[in-house]
C-alpha cells in the first residue's frame, strides 16, 4: 500500500511539473489580447450615395453574316459585343440597352441600370436567328423608339456597322429625322477593314466555305446620320482602334453625377477583451486548484 501511494505522489508531481508554465503562459496570452484590445480594432462600411443625373445609352450592333468576316480577332461580332461589354463597365451611371439588327431588328435588352443582366445578353449576341441583310434604318429606328419614353436630358445611340442599308422597313434617313426630333444623339461607327476580308460563307450542299468578300461600308450615310443628330461618325479598321473610338465615345459624353461616400466604423475590440478576461480567469482557476502550494 506503502508503494502505491508513493506512486500516485510522484505521478502527480510529475504531471505538475509538465504543465508548470501554463500559467505564466496564460498570463503572457491574455497580456497580448489586452494589447490588441486597446489598440481598437476597426472595420468599415462604405456606403455611396449618389446625385445627379445619367445618361441614357442604346448599343446597336450590326449581326449581319458579313459582321463573321475575321479582319478583326477573333471576327468583327466578338470584337464589337466585347468592346461594348467594356463600355458598359466603365459607366456604372447610366442607363443602357441593346438592339440588334440584320435584315430586321430587334431589342436584345430594354434600356436598364441593371448592368449584369446587359453583359449576359451581350455575351448571348449571336447572328444566326435574325434574317440576313443590313438594316440600318431599321436599327436607328428601333434604338431611338427604346429611347422615346425616357426623361434624362442626355440620349445617345452608338450605332455600328460594317455594310451598306439593305433591308428593312424603315428608311435610315427617315430613322435619322426621328432621332433629331427627339433630341437624340448618334454615334455611328463603320466596321471593317480597307480591301476585302475573309468571311465565313456557305456553299453548295451547306457546308460553310472562306472566302474573300469585299468590305462596303455606306461612310456618307454614316457621317450624315452623326452630323445631323450632334454625333461623330468612326471608322475601326481593326481591333485597337475600335477601342480608342468607345474610349472617345465614353470621354465625350461624361455623365455629370456627384458621388458622395460615407465610411461608418465598427469597432471589433471587444472580441479580444473577453478572451484576455477568460484566460486571466483559466489562470487564477488553476493556481488556485492544479498548482496550489501548501504551506
Amino acid at each position: 500500500m506503502m508503494v502505491s501511494s508513493l506512486n500516485s505522489f510522484r505521478n502527480t508531481h510529475s504531471f505538475k511539473s509538465k504543465l508548470r508554465y501554463v500559467p505564466f503562459v496564460l498570463r503572457m496570452l491574455a497580456l497580448a489580447f489586452i494589447i490588441l484590445a486597446l489598440a481598437r480594432p476597426q472595420t468599415h462600411n462604405d456606403e455611396k450615395h449618389v446625385e445627379g443625373e445619367g445618361i441614357d445609352i442604346v448599343l446597336c450592333i450590326d449581326v449581319s453574316g458579313s459582321m463573321l468576316a475575321q479582319d478583326f480577332h477573333p471576327n468583327r461580332l466578338e470584337a464589337a459585343k466585347k468592346v461594348a461589354e467594356d463600355f458598359v463597365g466603365n459607366r456604372p451611371a447610366d442607363r443602357i440597352g441593346l438592339v440588334i439588327f440584320a435584315g430586321e431588328s430587334f431589342t436584345q435588352c430594354p434600356v436598364t441600370s441593371d448592368h449584369t443582366t446587359l453583359e449576359a445578353q451581350i455575351a448571348q449576341v449571336d447572328g444566326g436567328f435574325l434574317v440576313d441583310g443590313t438594316a440600318i434604318g431599321s436599327g436607328l429606328a428601333t434604338s431611338v423608339d427604346r429611347l422615346r419614353s425616357s426623361e434624362v436630358k442626355s440620349k445617345v445611340v452608338i450605332l455600328l456597322t460594317d455594310g451598306e442599308n439593305n433591308g428593312g422597313l424603315v428608311d435610315p434617313k427617315t430613322a435619322k429625322e426621328i432621332a433629331k426630333s427627339l433630341s437624340i444623339k448618334v454615334y455611328t461607327i463603320g466596321m471593317g477593314s480597307d480591301g476585302y476580308a475573309t468571311t465565313p460563307v456557305q456553299g453548295p450542299g451547306g457546308q460553310v466555305i472562306m472566302q474573300q468578300e469585299k468590305v462596303n461600308i455606306d461612310e456618307n450615310l454614316l457621317r450624315e446620320i452623326a452630323d445631323e443628330t450632334g454625333g461623330k461618325y468612326f471608322r475601326a479598321k481593326g481591333d485597337r482602334a475600335l477601342t480608342e473610338i468607345y474610349s472617345e465615345i465614353d470621354q465625350l459624353e461624361k455623365t455629370k453625377i456627384n458621388i458622395t461616400t460615407t465610411r461608418q466604423y465598427t469597432e471589433r475590440f471587444h472580441p479580444l477583451a473577453l478572451i484576455a478576461i477568460a484566460l486571466v480567469f483559466i489562470e487564477l482557476l488553476l493556481r488556485l486548484t492544479v498548482f496550489k502550494q501548501f504551506p
